[in-house]
């Protein structure tokens, strides 16, 4: 089973005048990124989205910042079909908790035996203390941590809370997600030494700049393998910060110990062909037509992963 995990970057479908149309790989919240003279270079952003999706290859494809299943299956059927990709006749995508509708989507060209969405969990639905300053049963998540089975392997399929503006006040939020994605893993698999399951996402936790422990510790100190460790250090970045300059690592794939260790050659591919050029620390090819801030696929790089024979 090959898998992917690709933070898209605002993939949004709307209908100006009747007609369907995508808001390409941009925030918005920069000058250059808004404006007309940026949306037209939002189709553009949208088909590279799905030439690196295509290149992926994967059985699963495993998504962040989806605004709705309609933006999918139009982005299935209209872009990346016409850019040479499989089939993905299983497609999900439920509404989050993030106020702008960015969600977390999955789409398999395998039978999904089980989809199940966990927007609504409260702490109080897990065990865990609500955090300091915040309503009493509000969801745990930012997002969602969208589970699915297929196969043998059991998907928890995340995005969580950014660390910016302030990477101390975000901090408790991330933390919290971690110990609920742990407590769902612990619920399901109360003697799970050998099960089979994969945490996957856009985890926003830098691998740089942090101060003590990181947020996600809990799932990755003595519980998952973190399966980008096995590639060198300096290829673990998954994404450019153009203000800053920074190179972060906010993508992970962590792995039951039983599947990291049953598959030990498996060994992540970071497809970067899709980010801007102003990452210039990445000297491989680039997809045609990819410019020096956009046109891009986003602003994030894909991670893909294979376990053969699963």
């Amino acid at each position: 089973m090959r898998i992917a995990t690709f933070n898209v970057q605002n993939l949004r479908l709307r209908h100006p005048m009747g007609h369907p149309r995508f808001d390409g790989a941009r925030d918005g919240d920069a000058a250059r990124d808004s404006g007309l003279q940026a949306a037209a270079l939002d189709l553009a952003d949208r088909r590279l989205t799905a030439a690196v999706l295509a290149h992926a290859d994967a059985d699963v494809i495993c998504l962040q910042e989806v605004f709705d299943l309609e933006a999918l299956d139009f982005f299935h059927d209209h872009l990346l079909r016409h850019a040479g990709g499989h089939a993905y006749p299983y497609r999900f995508c439920f509404p989050g908790n993030d106020g702008g509708g960015r969600d977390v989507a999955l789409m398999s060209r395998l039978p999904v035996d089980e989809v199940v969405s966990h927007a609504g969990l409260t702490a109080a639905d897990l065990g865990l203390e609500e955090l300091p300053g915040r309503k009493a049963g509000a969801p745990v998540f930012r997002r969602d941590c969208l589970m699915a089975q297929i196969g043998d392997l059991t998907i928890f399929l995340c995005h969580f809370k950014a660390p910016w503006p302030d990477a101390r006040v975000t901090w408790p939020v991330r933390r919290r997600e971690a110990l609920a994605v742990r407590r769902l893993i612990e619920r399901r698999f109360p003697n799970g030494n050998k099960a089979f399951w994969l945490v996957l996402g856009d985890l926003n936790e830098p691998d740089e700049g942090h101060d003590g422990e990181p947020a996600i510790a809990p799932l990755t100190r003595d519980f998952a393998v973190d399966l980008v460790e096995r590639l060198p250090e300096s290829e673990r970045w998954t994404y450019y910060e153009p203000a800053s300059g920074g190179y972060l690592r906010l993508d992970y794939l962590l792995a039951a110990p039983a599947l990291a260790e049953k598959w030990l050659d498996a060994r992540p591919d970071v497809l970067r062909e899709g980010l801007s050029r102003e990452a210039a620390r990445y000297q491989g090819p680039r997809l045609p037509g990819v410019g020096r801030h956009r046109p891009r696929a986003s602003d994030h790089a894909a991670l893909v992963v294979e376990f053969a024979g699963l």
